[in-house]
């Protein structure tokens, strides 16, 4: 977005000023080449606001700049350590694009990002988005931003610069892509995980859905039943399967950041790609396991119907989609109810999932009785 508005201003004053002298008056454009100025300074104009609802302490400049601006010192942190992640949504852009849908997908980018970010235990303070197309459609792209804005101001970070980048020949006419990059602070002495240790409690914050992850296989499934996008989803005939599918990823920061200033989080695990099997080993120590309650597992409908008709076991399932957990939360056995109610209060459900272990020489993630009770191989 920033680069945008400087590149298009300074191009179109060029080609005003080669007209205006006669010079290349017949020549090419860069409109012949695929690439719409006046539309790109259009989409600045319509993103303005939606860029200013996102405003937090220390974010006070506006677009326009060739950079983005943030005063850290003007958040009150007293030792801070930044923390940086970028993400993308998939190929669920592919779902937004056929089903000609954008709304939400900006959602899943910010959460994508921010959600990493709390894990370390981290406030998301600002963001950035980069997104590139083959045809600029100003509709499209502003209700994109949209969605962005919306999951900026959830997460409580302010949106403050980005790049629209207009590309014919690399993306399709109505094709496009997404990025996004967050930086986070916390204090130092309150940097996640730390202290996890046999016996903790595995709490678990419920997903809206398959969040942003495994829509490559999901698309392969959908294609092998012969569904299309507005035909009624084969869990839910109340809405259509665009809707369903394009279900933005949920954004935990309110709830998390509460826990963290009260001082209760050992650690979290945001189940992105690789489930749940693969994503909480990353924040235990190499000595310790979890087991999990089957019981307090249910598979959603969605992913029930996703699991049987694709075939899959139910191990395939738990390294890939989150199963209806988005976040792991970690807490001494002793803060288990202050816990709860903390998260309660910030409009949570969680759930006790389980506890925390010796690992011997087991796996990291234990779950007994998976098959039996999802009812897939």
């Amino acid at each position: 977005m920033v680069r945008l508005l400087f590149a298009a201003l300074g191009e179109a004053d060029i080609s005003k000023s080669s007209q205006a002298d006669g010079r290349r008056s017949n020549g090419l454009t860069y409109k012949d080449a695929g690439v719409d100025i006046d539309a790109g300074n259009a989409l600045v104009e319509a993103i303005k606001p939606l860029a200013k609802s996102t405003g937090r302490s220390g974010a006070d400049s506006a677009l326009g700049g060739f950079g983005g601006l943030f005063d850290l010192k003007a958040t009150g942190y007293k030792d801070p350590v930044l923390v940086a992640g970028n993400d993308g949504v998939g190929t669920k852009l592919l779902v937004a694009i056929e089903a000609d849908r954008h709304d939400t997908v900006g959602i899943d980018l910010v959460a994508m990002c921010v959600n990493d970010l709390v894990v370390q235990g981290a406030e998301p303070l600002f963001f950035l988005d980069y997104f590139a197309t083959g045809k600029l459609s100003i509709e499209a792209a502003t209700s994109v931003i949209s969605g962005i804005a919306a999951g900026c101001r959830e997460a409580g970070c302010a949106l403050i610069g980005g790049e629209t980048a207009e590309m014919p020949g690399l993306y399709g006419e109505n094709e496009y892509d997404l990025a996004g990059f967050s930086v986070g602070a916390v204090e130092r002495d309150s940097i996640l995980p730390r202290d996890i240790g046999a016996g903790d409690i595995v709490l678990g914050l419920p997903s809206s859905g398959f969040h942003s992850n495994g829509y490559s296989l999901i698309r392969k499934v959908i294609e092998g039943a012969g569904h299309g996008y507005d035909d009624p989803a084969p869990f839910d005939s109340s809405i259509s399967l665009g809707e369903a599918l394009l279900t933005p990823t949920r954004i935990y920061i309110k709830p998390c950041l509460a826990l963290v200033k009260a001082g209760l989080a050992h650690g979290f695990a945001h189940i992105t790609g690789g489930g749940l099997l693969e994503n909480i080993p990353r924040v235990l120590p190499d000595d310790l396991a979890v087991d999990l309650n089957v019981d307090a597992l249910p598979l959603p409908p969605m992913m029930t119907w996703l699991g049987e008709a694709g075939g899959m076991s139910a191990v395939e399932m738990a390294r890939t989609f989150n199963c209806g957990v988005g976040m792991i939360v970690i807490v001494s056995a002793n803060d288990e109810q202050t816990a709860m109610d903390v998260l309660t209060d910030n409009g949570e459900t969680p759930r006790r999932l389980g506890t925390v272990a010796e690992r011997g020489d087991g796996d990291a993630v234990r779950i007994k009785h998976l098959s039996d009770s999802w009812g897939l191989p």
